[in-house]
């Protein structure tokens, strides 16, 4: 019987239950998108008092939900799937909160394209080693192939276009989210919801994980800052006297030195955690320090993101201050970039990178042709008998590298030396268990947080003990030579930090690492300076007497100013005075334009080098007093 006009409640009888059906599934997604994330801002219950908290943290999953539905055209299966999906996303979250004390960034979702490039063989040691997350997964995927089969479409297949046109809108919303477009900034934004760009951990607390995402996303992903000339010019026309004065500084007599930089893998001195305090798990450097110049070294990254301190250190740019460069060699070109390389082959030198790792992860291969390395030696060039050590490469098959590379004759050498040993996670087994099991640990930490910390000790011990051999073997050469050695940020141990504290009472995103400056053969007196990992070329270009770069020049007037502002994303910002304000608003102006390439002509510029000064590449007959 054809259909009555003049009835047409049938038809919305069979509308509403599936209207229904849709609003109590969203209602459902949105409650438990609130529950797995746990914020005290997305909790079920703040629908009744800042429903758009959790509304917003939910409302991407939601899109995806909806678009699922326009394909697979059945409810439940669409909300499971983007439920499952999105609970991916908090699982990964809570690893990384787990392992490096942060949230997920944006900047984060890079990494996926350094998988297939090294990537999943660190990031494997990370996942679960227990079965059950795997097994409900699987369970997970079980229910939805079932719903698949046996749940009935919610609607025809053929809807003469209304499927395709409502699938298609919804889908163009869902990529215009994820591309950050700027119209979603009214619904994420600092007014709407809680917004604190120095604390992701605080927003994500407040905001949710999701919403989060999308606030760092739309407010500091969409490209660079623009420089202030005005201020860059203002600064660069103040210090200018002083520049040309510490530029025109007399170079250190005799041949450049080869210069040896080590970055070691979470290096950083315990004494500074309580229950360490009276500590010596690093007893060369310590003995070294009395030697050479040290102190604290503040680093803007914490627990991983060893590339954030690498760049800072090979170009002198402070991270602070570009906001879209969370993993700045993922963010890279082929474009030039200057720094501490290219000012050390202006003046002679051979340059090389020295990593025992895949050359392609963090897009390594890349940055550093950028940077300006003459040769990138990575694991596959290695020895066959170079050493492991738990799951990376030993330390000391580093620095048997580093001294086969170092040649007795020709053009002074730099080489930039990354050490892997160390690095997390610290629950694989080292080569000595019994060493690593008589280690102390301050009380309270027990289960496998003393394990993790243990082992980091482990190989902590390896890094501080290949330090000394470095400086007795260079000290040996007929080549004079120069060595940095600093840590790159503080290890992965979030529980641990917790349980025992700091001496300071501070934050552990807020802890300062160390570094180390000397000349092994000719041991100086101690110098204590608390520096930023951005200062640090500028201290090694000055300590060997190349003076002529008028950047470096002028990170080495301003930077005892600025060093204790450079920390790890989501540490507790400093307070600034006035002065100090304006100061780092110059500075930032500065670093960008050195970054874009216009830096240079509001530079003063140096009287030209004296030419002809002949490097016999002997050096000087070893003192009595060099290190051993």
């Amino acid at each position: 019987m054809p259909p009555n006009p003049a009835h047409p409640p049938a038809r919305w009888h069979a509308i509403v239950p599936r209207v229904a059906l849709l609003l109590l599934l969203a209602l459902a997604f949105v409650l438990l998108t609130g529950l797995v994330d746990g914020g005290i801002g997305v909790t079920p219950l703040r629908l009744f008092d800042q429903a758009r908290y959790p509304l917003a943290n939910a409302w991407p999953g939601l899109l995806l939900a909806l678009v699922l539905l326009m394909i697979s055209r059945r409810a439940l299966l669409s909300f499971a799937l983007a439920f499952l999906l999105q609970g991916l996303l908090y699982v990964v979250n809570l690893l990384k909160v787990a392992n490096l004390g942060t949230p997920l960034l944006p900047d984060d979702f890079r990494i996926v394209g350094q998988l297939h490039k090294g990537g999943m063989h660190l990031l494997s040691g990370y996942l679960p080693h227990s079965p059950w997350p795997y097994l409900g997964l699987l369970a997970a995927v079980a229910l939805i192939v079932a719903a698949w089969r046996l749940e009935p479409p919610l609607f025809p297949r053929r809807t003469r276009g209304a499927r395709l046109f409502g699938g298609g809108v919804l889908a163009l919303a869902l990529a215009s989210m994820l591309a950050g477009l700027p119209a979603w900034a009214k619904v994420y934004n600092g007014k709407t919801l809680w917004l604190e760009p120095w604390s992701a951990i605080s927003t994500t607390t407040h905001s949710g994980l999701v919403s989060s995402l999308m606030l760092f996303h739309l407010h500091y992903g969409q490209g660079e800052r623009k420089p202030d000339r005005a201020a860059a010019a203002k600064l660069i026309e103040q210090t200018t006297p002083a520049l040309l004065q510490s530029m025109q500084a007399p170079a250190a007599g005799g041949a450049l030195p080869d210069i040896v930089v080590v970055q070691s893998e979470s290096f950083f001195d315990p004494t500074i955690m309580r229950g360490y305090e009276h500590s010596n798990f690093a007893p060369n450097l310590r003995r070294l320090a009395a030697h050479g110049t040290s102190g604290k070294l503040h680093v803007p990254t914490f627990g991983g993101g060893t590339i954030r301190t690498e760049f800072e250190v090979l170009t002198g740019l402070s991270l602070r201050y570009f906001d879209n460069l969370q993993f700045p060699y993922l963010q890279m070109s082929h474009k030039a970039l200057p720094g501490l390389v290219r000012t050390l082959n202006r003046h002679g030198y051979t340059t090389l990178a020295l990593h025992g790792n895949d050359p392609a992860f963090w897009n390594r291969t890349t940055a550093f042709k950028a940077i300006g390395f003459d040769r990138f030696v990575s694991q596959s060039a290695f020895p066959p008998t170079a050493a492991n050590d738990g799951k990376y490469m030993a330390d000391s098959a580093m620095t048997d590298e580093i001294m086969a590379q170092l040649k007795n004759d020709g053009p002074p050498q730099f080489i930039f030396a990354i050490s892997i040993e160390a690095h997390g996670p610290y629950d694989v087994e080292p080569a000595r268990v019994a060493e690593r099991d008589a280690i102390p640990v301050p009380e309270g930490i027990s289960g496998r947080d003393k394990l993790e910390l243990q082992t980091y000790l482990y190989h902590l011990k390896h890094a501080d003990a290949e330090l000394g051999r470095l400086v007795k073997l260079l000290a040996q050469r007929k080549r004079p030579s120069v060595v940095l050695f600093y840590g790159d940020h503080l290890p992965a141990l979030s529980n641990s930090y917790q349980i025992a504290g700091f001496v300071d009472g501070g934050d552990m995103l807020s802890q300062a690492g160390v570094w180390l400056l000397l000349d092994p053969k000719h041991p100086g007196k101690r110098s204590t300076a608390d520096t930023a990992s951005w200062l640090l070329p500028g201290k090694l270009l000055a300590h060997i007497g190349i003076r002529d770069d008028p950047y470096f020049a002028l990170t080495e007037l301003v930077g005892p100013q600025l060093a204790a502002l450079t920390e790890a994303p989501g540490a507790p910002p400093l307070a600034e005075g006035d002065d100090q304000q304006q100061l780092d608003k110059a500075m930032a102006s500065i670093d960008q334009l050195r970054m874009s390439g216009k830096l240079d002509k509001l530079l003063p510029q140096p009287a030209p080098p004296v030419i002809g000064i002949a490097h016999d590449g002997t050096g000087q007959a070893q003192p009595t007093g060099a290190i051993r």
